[in-house]
């Protein structure tokens, strides 16, 4: 998933007006929804996977898992930092970062942030490519929620976009979460400032500005 500065209650700029508008070359944009759960499954949506937490996580390794996860998805959160900004950013108090394991391979990864403890955010969710389409996620949300509402917080919540996997709505949904907001994000393509391979998310066209206007990469 992409990130928002926003849990989708945040006022901000008035909506787009009906119709057609047109953005500078260089800049992509999707479609978000925010979802949410007001309370934890009444009974669990499948056998939790094993989480392990990871305190003060060294950053070559996080990045390295982050980008086995989020490159088909243009996650690129930090990946502008170099290791000492990230471990200073990664070593928020507020946040809570899970390697998910199966079979003692490294196969996912889970961050949350309790900045409100009332409204934990799953800042993080998702699985490396080769673990994907064997349940896996199910089982990670789980552990994951189960996680997540420790201390009772009101709500848990998240957010996905179009960037993202297909399913990754239905997916949620699935899990118990409830839809409550929809709205654009524009962004800078993170491909085009090497932060990303160009291969990177081929279901987002990857378009290079040239002379103002805009050619598919590799013309």
């Amino acid at each position: 998933m992409t990130k928002a500065s926003c849990d989708g209650r945040t006022t901000g700029p008035a909506p787009l007006a009906d119709g057609y508008h047109v953005f500078p070359p260089g800049k992509i944009l999707n479609v978000v929804t925010w979802l949410e759960m007001r309370a934890p499954p009444a009974t669990p949506i499948a056998p939790p996977l094993a989480l392990r937490r990871v305190v003060r996580p060294d950053p070559a390794w996080y990045r390295a898992l982050f980008l086995r996860v989020g490159t088909p998805w243009l996650w690129s959160m930090h990946l502008e930092l170099d290791d000492a900004a990230l471990a200073e950013a990664i070593a928020d108090p507020s946040l809570e970062i899970f390697v998910a394991c199966e079979a003692r391979a490294e196969v996912g990864l889970v961050v949350l942030d309790r900045g409100d403890p009332r409204s934990v955010e799953i800042l993080d969710f998702g699985l490396v490519p080769e673990a994907t389409g064997r349940g896996l996620g199910r089982r990670m949300m789980a552990a994951t929620l189960a996680h997540a509402f420790a201390g009772g917080p009101e709500r848990v919540w998240l957010h996905t976009c179009t960037h993202d996997h297909p399913a990754a709505v239905p997916f949620y949904l699935a899990c118990g979460f409830a839809a409550y907001a929809t709205g654009v994000e524009v962004l800078d393509d993170p491909r085009l400032a090497g932060l990303l391979p160009p291969d990177a998310a081929p279901h987002v066209p990857l378009l290079r500005p040239a002379g103002g206007w805009l050619r598919p990469a590799g013309d």
